[in-house]
């Protein structure tokens, strides 16, 4: 009981908040009065405790219900205008969507919960696991990291078995009338085969590629018979502690999943293209930092496709993996959770992933999960689904409702157009009802999501991204709902690289979108020097326009995509080693390092043969019972110096390629990129800090025009380009006698 007590204590409140709300009062108290709940607020805001937390979302639920109050009873155009009446009713339900999963997200995350952290120390008593790395088309070097840093988990070696599951080269495939099938796959499962080999992972590839990455992980289960089962993706290599920090878990036999968070080394296309990796906390922070621990606090945290555990007998009490959506991760977890199965959320990123470089790979991902979590909602509704308990059915029913956000969200950037350009009043308000409602509304809005989400979202970020998303997710939204049985899997590419700058093939509809947006700005201004008879109108339409026209311009940002030469990110280790070369052996640091080499700083002042070209080794510190960082040094890996420089500090900097072929370097990799991800954590945690509403607005403001100018002029320039690479070259003119000499 005592786990409901403070969700109930802010339902009551909210519940009293709503009563005393709803009653009628001028719009000079409803001002007064929300000025002085947001400065309650606001003061309260420092207050800690999880009290102080659910009374300030209760407030927030009160400022939030007044507007919904005023917004249905006194704002929408009358009925007997139906050109007016029809888009102001889609908008008021596109505002009651975003209100409503405004309440049913607070509520989810009103209590997270950080569960106490569990290491295995009795080897004796561990249970047997396999490790599943399900792969499709994925590149063998990709592939191979993640299959050196699972086999290199920390864990008893009899007691695990990595199983590489390749559905790139199945019977069906290797079988193939088409002979460029059948070669490529024969070609991928020969040198897959020998990376399993080499790296000491069992290689399987089932007969037919059936039910996609469902089929493939329980084609893994008939072939295998651990007690758990670990799932990462082709791109997510494990660090060494990833088994130890979960299986001690599962000492409660009641769990029957345990997820940890996604931790990626490269930013996604957004960050990329408006260059916020570096300080920004990323889209993934709010779901993995603060949702995933919300839902945890009601037994509702699901599987997340990777970086999870599974207990075998859970999942062969519900059939395996689950295939009817094509997101089998949310999908199974509901599974499970119907069948009491309980799950869990641990916090600590223990994987590196990557995420996809190009703009079309991030939709297209954005596009399977949203079609995924609709096919769940329309086929699986979690509302009616037996065995699940009530908060579940909530939980999952707003996990899965979510993903109809571009609708609202087109709709919001629709609609100011409606009046600017046919003058169409679906939204009745005067100036001071505005500020008296919508601001105070939209404060409290942000309010509560800076006290939810603090450090692990800035504002405006999220409508950013929705917006990003919506231009292309809308239509797979309608795709689901007239066929939810259509959609079909795709994997989404990664290790994708660019050699210069350019826009994105997805760039016309976001250009559209912002012309639109410019044109509509423009009729604001001008209708506001040439219709008096409108101003109290145009400045309440026109401010909702110019935030928009900032969106807009922001999201344009996204579509110019920068060069990225490097298939692999570069990692900071700060690794001490002993570098050698020859008779020479001097301590160093690794400073970098990525799947292709390191960047090292030797120590000693002692003058190397550091040219071009030459060879070189590095030994490790042995790891296991001696501990890194001892004198023992245990691995060695060939190098080959690629670069020389000077680093800041005045000494040298050598870059160096791993030696050998795709195993050689996959382990190599494995141990000074994925092993230990102690820095990489450590620097991420740096980027979580709280952003203001002030610096937010300014941010959007710079990406806006910054944007704004710099796309259209690249469309030019690249349409240019275009056509002059289409011209045929000229002929040239003929020679007379004398020129013909001079030749």
């Amino acid at each position: 009981m005592a786990r409901y007590l403070g969700f109930i204590l802010a339902l009551l409140a909210t519940l009293f908040g709503f009563f005393v709300v709803s009653l009628p009062i001028s719009v000079e108290t409803q001002l007064v009065m929300g000025i002085s709940v947001l400065i309650a607020m606001l003061l309260l805001r420092f207050v800690p405790g999880q009290l102080a937390r659910m009374i300030f979302i209760a407030m927030g639920g009160v400022l939030v219900g007044r507007y919904l109050y005023w917004r249905t009873t006194q704002t929408v155009p009358p009925i007997d205008n139906l050109v007016d009446f029809i888009p102001g009713i889609i908008l008021l339900a596109a505002e009651f969507f975003c209100i409503a999963m405004f309440f049913l997200s607070a509520m989810m995350v009103a209590d997270p919960y950080t569960r106490p952290r569990k290491n295995l120390t009795n080897d004796a008593d561990a249970p047997t696991v396999d490790v599943f790395i399900p792969s499709y088309n994925e590149d063998p070097g990709l592939v191979a990291c993640t299959i050196a840093a699972a086999c290199d988990l920390d864990y008893p070696k009899d007691k695990f078995t990595v199983y590489l599951l390749d559905d790139g080269a199945t019977g069906e495939r290797v079988n193939s009338g088409d002979p460029a099938v059948a070669q490529a796959a024969l070609k991928r499962r020969d040198e897959l085969l020998e990376i399993c080999e080499r790296l000491g992972a069992k290689y399987l590839a089932r007969p037919r590629n059936e039910r996609a990455k469902a089929g493939n992980l329980n084609f893994g289960m008939t072939e295998s018979a651990g007690e758990l089962i670990v799932v990462f993706d082709a791109d997510h290599a494990p660090s060494r502690e990833f088994l130890r920090e979960t299986v001690a878990y599962f000492e409660d036999t009641k769990l029957g999943l345990l997820q940890t968070p996604h931790f990626f080394l490269n930013p996604d296309p957004v960050e990329k293209n408006l260059d916020t990796h570096g300080y920004m906390p990323s889209e993934n922070d709010m779901f993995y930092g603060m949702v995933q621990r919300g839902l945890d606090k009601w037994n509702s945290a699901f599987f997340c496709g990777s970086a999870a555990v599974l207990r075998r007998t859970a999942l062969n009490e519900v059939g395996g993996f689950a295939g009817v959506s094509i997101t089998e991760d949310c999908e199974t977890s509901l599974e499970l959770h119907s069948r009491r199965w309980d799950s869990a959320y641990i916090p600590r990123p223990m994987i590196s992933g990557l995420q996809p470089e190009t703009l079309s790979g991030f939709i297209g991902q954005r596009s399977r999960w949203c079609r995924g979590m609709l096919q769940i909602l329309l086929l699986k509704n979690p509302l009616f689904k037996r065995g699940l308990r009530p908060i579940q059915r909530v939980a999952y029913t707003t996990n899965t409702l979510f993903w109809l956000f571009p609708l609202s969200r087109l709709t919001f950037m629709i609609a100011p157009l409606l009046f600017l350009i046919f003058n169409m009043n679906i939204y009745v308000a005067s100036p001071q009802e505005f500020i008296a409602y919508t601001i105070i509304y939209i404060a409290a809005v942000v309010a509560v999501q800076a006290k939810v989400y603090g450090r692990l979202r800035w504002p405006w970020i999220s409508e950013l991204y929705e917006y990003i998303q919506s231009v292309y997710l809308a239509s797979a939204i309608f795709s689901v709902m007239l066929n939810p049985r259509r959609p079909k899997f795709a994997v989404t590419a990664k290790g994708e690289t660019l050699e210069k700058d350019h826009l994105s093939g997805l760039a016309l509809p976001y250009i559209l979108f912002f012309a639109a947006m410019v044109i509509g700005t423009a009729l604001f201004v001008w209708r506001l020097f040439t219709d008096p008879s409108q101003t109290t109108l145009l400045i309440v339409v026109g401010t909702w326009q110019v935030f928009n026209l900032l969106i807009a311009g922001a999201g344009l940002g996204a579509v110019l995509e920068r060069k990225q030469v490097r298939r692999f990110p570069r990692v900071t280790t700060n690794r001490k080693v002993v570098f050698e070369q020859g008779s020479l052996s001097v301590p160093a640091v690794v400073r970098e390092a990525n799947a292709n080499g390191v960047l090292i700083e030797p120590l000693s002042p002692i003058q190397l043969h550091t040219a071009i070209g030459a060879l070189a080794t590095i030994r490790l510190a042995g790891e296991g019972k001696e501990g890194p960082g001892t004198s023992q040094y245990s691995k060695t890996i060939e190098l080959r110096i690629a670069t020389q420089r000077t680093s800041p500090a005045g000494g040298a900097l050598l870059g160096a390629a791993f030696m050998g072929d795709i195993p050689s370097r996959a382990a190599a990799a494995s141990t000074l990129v994925y092993g230990d991800l102690t820095i990489p954590r450590m620097l991420h945690g740096r980027k979580l800090v709280y952003g203001s509403v002030t610096g937010s607005s300014f941010r959007l403001i710079r990406w806006a025009i910054l944007s704004g100018l710099r796309v259209p002029l690249e469309a030019i320039s690249e349409r240019t380009s275009r056509s002059a690479d289409k011209q045929p070259a000229a002929e040239p003119a003929p020679l007379n006698t004398a020129q013909a000499r001079v030749k």
